[in-house]
C-alpha cells in the first residue's frame, strides 16, 4: 500500500472534484470518456485526466476492455453494498435454495440486478464463490454478469455475443474455463413481472456441466421460476 501523504489545505477542492467524477461516470453510464467527464464537469482535460488515473489506481474506478472509458470500479461496489446490503432471503426462498443444492453437485447462488451491478443475496457456503470484487469489476467475465449485460441490451463484444447465443439456445449464459480452466459458471434469470431479468440463480463447478448444461439447468430453471414470486 502507497503512503498516503497529508490532507493539505487545498486537497478538499480536489477530493470535491474526485467525488463528482464518481458520480458523473455513475450517472453518466459504464464506458464514459474522461473527454466527456471533462465537458460535464467543467474540469480541465489535466486535472480530468489526472483524476481518472487515480481513482483507477484505487478501484474506484476501471478502464472498459476497449480502453477507451470508465465505469465503475469494485471499491464503489463494496462500499454501496457495505451502506445498502442486499435483502436477506425469505424462509420460503431459502428453502427453494436449499432444495437446489441438495440437487446439484457444486456451487448454487443468488443475486439481484441492482442498479447495474451484482448484488450477490446467498453465495453458496459450501463452494464459495472465487472473487466476488471481480464480479464486480469485470462483469462480462463471469456468466453472472453476461447475463445483467444482456438483458440490458449490452452488445459488442465476444463474450457478449457468445452470451447472446447461449441465452437464445439455452435460456441461460455461461463461462467455461476463461477465469480458471478447470470450472465454470451458469446464469439463469429470475424474472420480473414486466419480464425482465431481476437477478439470477447461478452455478458454479466443473468445466465438463458448463460445456453440457441440461443436467444443471433442469435444476436452476424450476428454481429461478420459484424464487422469482418471492424476492421480485
Amino acid at each position: 500500500m502507497r503512503e498516503q501523504p497529508a490532507l493539505g489545505a487545498r486537497q478538499p477542492g480536489a477530493v470535491h472534484s474526485a467525488l463528482a467524477v464518481l458520480e458523473a461516470v455513475a450517472q453518466l453510464g459504464a464506458g464514459v470518456s474522461a473527454q466527456r467527464l471533462s465537458a460535464e464537469l467543467g474540469l480541465p482535460r489535466a486535472t480530468t485526466y489526472r483524476l481518472v488515473n487515480l481513482l483507477v489506481e484505487d478501484e474506484y474506478l476501471v478502464r472498459t476492455p476497449d480502453l477507451a472509458g470508465f465505469a465503475l470500479g469494485a471499491k464503489v461496489a463494496q462500499l454501496a453494498a457495505v451502506i445498502a446490503p442486499p435483502a436477506r432471503l425469505s424462509s420460503a426462498a431459502r428453502a427453494v435454495l436449499a432444495e437446489a443444492r441438495r440437487s446439484v453437485r457444486g456451487g448454487v447462488h443468488v443475486a439481484l440486478f441492482v442498479d447495474g451491478r451484482i448484488a450477490v443475496v446467498d453465495a453458496d457456503p459450501d463452494f464459495p464463490l472465487s472473487d466476488e470484487a471481480r464480479l464486480a469489476r469485470e462483469p462480462a467475465r463471469s456468466a453472472l454478469g453476461r447475463l445483467m449485460l444482456v438483458s440490458q441490451g449490452e452488445r459488442g463484444t465476444p463474450e457478449l455475443d457468445r452470451a447472446r447465443d447461449d441465452f437464445a439456445r439455452w435460456g441461460a449464459t455461461r463461462q467455461s474455463g476463461e477465469v480458471i480452466a478447470a470450472s465454470g459458471c451458469l446464469a439463469v434469470p429470475i424474472v420480473d413481472a414486466s419480464g425482465l431479468a431481476a437477478g439470477a440463480v447461478a452455478f458454479s463447478g466443473p468445466r465438463h456441466r458448463v460445456d453440457d448444461p441440461d443436467d444443471v439447468l433442469s435444476v436452476l430453471r424450476p428454481a429461478a421460476d420459484a424464487l422469482a414470486p418471492l424476492m421480485v
